[in-house]
């Protein structure tokens, strides 16, 4: 097998184009083509379906894709060790961070000044990634991970906390149980548009009248700080403003339950070094990150 052309095909499924795989590999779109077609032809299987919108991978080239990736990858990382780069990181590290989890982000700028060499990717969004199909090494997910085909590190676990502003608090009375809620506009975290919210509120569940609801707990902390909703924020986001009083913390005999918070990358024989060493670090400076989120100690 040619793995030249495999590395090009990696390419062109990645890119969902010939044209954007040639420029990214920098070699001609009819060598491209011409080497796809070598690949297909040795393999007696259509890779990829062509058309005048760009290109798809079949189901053969989904597999090729999926176990040519670790492959191409490991001979890469292979040609690193032998080159002898290790001893002064060069690569790259494509990451997946929330927006919303502002220790990482600090964290990130600590290891990026560890290893300047590392050009580092990062694509900001809050909903679960594939990290095989968006190409992503490492991520952050929260709760039980019950999916075989990644590692997951757990770093620490957290809690959700209920705030508002006094002066909300001020205006609609004392909130001594969960049934009160309705008596304030509450605004919760959604990704969904149909699907009602709940709240785990010492150990039971409770559905929210939401009045709002939005993917993005950045913008709920600033609503909930203008005094227009109670909500629910990680302890991160809130622990500032509890104690500079501008938010109140809700409901605290009834907390929300422990969330576990892991560094996820996809289960492969060796992970390169750059992954292995991004891990590591983080685990190292845990302590920042326990700061931040306000974990116990002995956590």
């Amino acid at each position: 097998m040619d793995y030249n052309a495999v590395s090009l095909f990696i390419a062109v499924a990645q890119t969902g184009s010939l044209s954007a795989a040639a420029a990214r590999m920098g070699v001609p779109l009819p060598t491209l083509s011409r080497k796809i077609a070598e690949l297909e032809s040795g393999l007696k299987v259509q890779l990829l379906e062509r058309t005048a919108r760009g290109c798809h991978v079949t189901e053969a080239g989904s597999r090729l894709f999926e176990y040519a990736s670790y492959g191409i990858e490991a001979l890469q990382e292979a040609e690193r060790l032998i080159m002898n780069e290790q001893a002064r990181l060069i690569g790259r590290l494509r990451l997946s961070l929330p927006q919303s989890f502002e220790p990482w982000w600090d964290l990130l700028g600590l290891f990026q000044r560890a290893h300047p060499d590392i050009q580092i990717s990062v694509y900001s969004t809050e909903r679960r990634v594939d990290l095989l199909a968006d190409g992503v090494d490492v991520t952050l997910r929260v709760g039980a991970i019950a999916d075989e085909t990644v590692v997951a590190r757990q770093m620490l676990t957290f809690r959700h906390i209920l705030v508002a502003s006094p002066k909300l608090v001020g205006r609609h009375g004392a909130l001594n149980h969960p049934a009160d809620l309705n008596r304030y506009p509450c605004a919760a975290w959604g990704s969904t548009l149909d699907a009602r919210p709940v709240w785990m509120l010492g150990g039971d569940s409770h559905k929210v009248s939401a009045t709002f609801t939005v993917n993005d707990y950045l913008h709920l902390r600033a609503r909930a700080l203008a005094g227009d909703i109670v909500t629910e924020l990680p302890s991160f986001l809130a622990a500032e403003h509890l104690e500079k009083g501008d938010l109140v913390e809700l409901l605290p005999e009834q907390p929300f339950p422990d969330t576990p918070l892991h560094l996820v990358y996809r289960r492969q024989r060796h992970p390169s070094t750059i992954v292995r060493t991004y891990l590591d670090f983080c685990s190292a400076h845990l302590s920042i990150i326990k700061v931040r989120c306000r974990v116990p100690s002995h956590e």
